[in-house]
C-alpha cells in the first residue's frame, strides 16, 4: 500500500510528479492516496484493484480525527471540493480531517467503463469482455457493492494509522454505513447519515412500491404548481414514442426513460429545473443538452444503472423489482413520473447503456448476499445522528424510521424542510445539526 506521492505507476493526469490536487484548496493540506486492495477481500487470489481517497486537512487541523465521506449512488465518485465548497465539507473541516473516498469502480478507483480495461483480463476492454462473456463481467460487478466498499474503507483506515474513523454517508453512502456497522463497528468512532437509513429487513419490492406511491404524490404536486406542465409532458411522451426525442449523443429517449425525469422532483431544486426544461422546444440544442443533464441514468456512471437495484437487495433476487412493481395507473397515465426506477428499456439498442444490457439481465437474476445484520446494528453502540427526510422520494422515511429504531445510539433528525438533496441544498445547516446531535451539543 502506498500514497500517490511515492507511486511508481503512471500518473492518471498530465502533471508529472506534482500533485495537482494541492491547487484545489491551496490553504489546506491535500493528500491523495492510492492503495491496492483485493477485488474479493476474502479471496486475495482473485487479484487486486486500486482504491483512491483524498484526505483534506484544514489549517491547524492536523490532530483532528478522520471522517470518511461515503458517497451516494451506487456508482459515483466522491465530489471534488473547492475553497469553501461544498458548504458541508467546509463545516466538516472545522471538526475533522475529511477523507473523500472514491467507491470502487468510480473516479480514480479502478473505474468501470466500456472502453476501459477489464481488470480480470486487462487485455480486453469492458466492451470486449461483455461480448466475450457477459457472465464474467456480471460476476466482477457483484464485488462493487457496499460490503466490499466497507472492506476498502477499512484498508484506507489502516493505511491512515487510525484506530477508529467517523463516517458521513449520503444516500447509498448511508446504506454503506449500515453495512460498516454490521461488519466492523469497532472501527467506527461515530456515524452521520443523510437520507441513507436503508430499509433493513424489507424486500426490494416493498421499497419500490412505496417509492412509486411517493412519486405519484410528487408528480401531482408538480402539476398543481405548474398546471400546464402536464399537457407538455404528455406531448413529449408522444414524441418520445415516435423516436423524436434525442440527446446530443444521438440517443433516442424512450417514454420509459423520459419518465425518469421525475427523479428531479426528489431534489430541492428539481421542480424548477424540470419546469425550465419543459419551456424549451424539443428540437432545440438547449432542450437536448438540458435533458441529457437532467436524466439520472447515463453512460457517465454506468454502474448507477447496471447495479442500482443491488443496493436494495439484502439476500434476495431483485428480478427488475422497480419495473415489476410499477402500479397500473402509471402504465395508463404517462404523465405520472418515476424516480430511481431502473427498467429494461434503459438498455435498449439506441442508448449508450445498450452494451450493458446482457450484464444487467444477468444481475437482475443474481442471488445477492446479505449486507446488513440486525443483531449487529442493535448492539453496535456507535453514537451517531441521521437525517431522515420525511418526503424522501428515494429512501422512504417509513422504512428509515424502522431502521432508526434498531439503533438507539443513532439519533434521528426527521425533517420535511428538505428533500433527498438536503446535505447539499441546506448549505451547512443539516450537517451542523447532525454534528451537534452526535456530540451532545445544544442543537442550533
Amino acid at each position: 500500500m502506498h500514497t500517490s506521492d511515492t507511486a511508481s505507476r503512471p500518473a492518471p493526469f498530465p502533471f508529472g510528479n506534482q500533485n495537482p490536487s494541492a491547487s484545489l484548496m491551496p490553504e489546506h493540506r491535500i493528500e491523495d492516496i492510492t492503495i491496492d486492495v483485493p477485488l474479493v477481500h476474502d479471496d486475495p487470489s482473485r487479484g487486486t484493484i486500486e482504491v483512491f481517497a483524498r484526505v483534506i486537512t484544514a489549517p491547524g487541523g492536523e490532530d483532528r480525527p478522520f471522517l470518511m465521506y461515503l458517497q451516494g449512488g451506487p456508482g459515483s465518485e466522491a465530489p471534488r471540493p473547492a475553497p469553501g465548497q461544498p458548504a458541508w465539507v467546509a463545516r466538516l473541516l472545522e471538526e475533522y480531517r475529511v477523507v473523500m473516498l472514491d467507491q470502487r469502480g468510480t473516479g480514480r478507483s479502478t473505474p468501470v467503463g466500456l472502453d476501459l480495461p477489464f481488470p480480470p483480463a486487462p487485455e480486453r476492454t469492458f466492451r470486449e469482455a461483455i461480448e466475450h462473456s457477459a457472465d464474467e463481467v456480471a460476476e466482477y460487478l457483484t464485488h462493487l457493492r457496499a460490503d466490499e466498499i466497507v472492506n476498502d474503507a477499512e484498508a484506507i483506515r489502516r493505511h491512515l494509522g487510525a484506530e477508529q474513523i467517523s463516517t458521513l454517508g449520503q444516500s447509498f453512502g448511508g446504506f454503506t454505513t449500515l453495512a460498516y456497522l454490521s461488519a466492523h463497528p469497532e472501527s467506527l468512532r461515530e456515524v452521520l447519515i443523510t437520507g441513507g437509513l436503508a430499509a433493513v429487513g424489507r424486500h426490494s419490492d416493498e421499497v419500490y412500491a412505496e417509492t412509486w406511491r411517493i412519486m405519484r404524490e410528487k408528480s401531482e404536486a408538480f402539476y398543481r404548481r405548474f398546471p400546464h406542465a402536464r399537457d407538455r409532458i404528455r406531448e413529449l411522451m408522444g414524441l418520445a414514442d415516435r423516436g423524436e426525442i434525442r440527446l446530443p449523443n444521438g440517443d433516442a429517449v424512450t417514454p420509459a426513460r423520459l419518465r425518469t425525469l421525475g427523479h428531479r422532483l426528489g431534489s430541492d431544486d428539481g421542480f424548477v429545473a424540470l419546469h425550465n426544461l419543459l419551456e424549451l422546444d424539443h428540437r432545440a440544442p438547449a432542450f437536448q443538452h438540458d435533458l441529457a443533464a437532467l436524466l439520472p441514468f447515463t453512460g457517465r456512471n454506468p454502474l448507477y444503472a447496471v447495479i442500482h437495484e443491488s443496493c436494495q437487495a439484502d439476500g434476495i433476487v431483485t428480478d427488475w423489482s422497480a419495473e415489476r412493481t410499477m402500479p397500473q395507473d402509471f402504465h395508463e397515465d404517462p404523465t405520472l413520473l418515476g424516480g430511481e426506477h431502473v427498467h429494461r428499456s434503459l438498455f435498449d439498442e439506441d442508448s449508450e447503456l445498450a452494451p450493458w444490457k446482457p450484464v444487467a439481465e444477468i444481475l437482475a437474476g443474481h442471488q445477492w448476499g446479505r449486507v446488513y445484520d440486525e443483531d449487529a446494528l442493535r448492539s453496535a453502540g456507535v453514537p451517531g445522528a441521521a437525517a431522515v427526510y420525511f418526503h424522501d422520494a428515494f429512501v422512504p422515511s417509513v422504512f428509515s424510521l424502522e431502521t432508526a429504531a434498531l439503533m438507539p445510539q443513532v439519533a434521528p433528525f426527521v425533517t420535511s424542510e428538505y428533500e433527498h438533496s438536503g446535505l447539499r441544498s441546506s448549505g451547512d445547516a443539516v450537517i451542523s445539526h447532525l454534528i451537534d446531535l452526535v456530540k451532545g451539543r445544544r442543537v442550533r
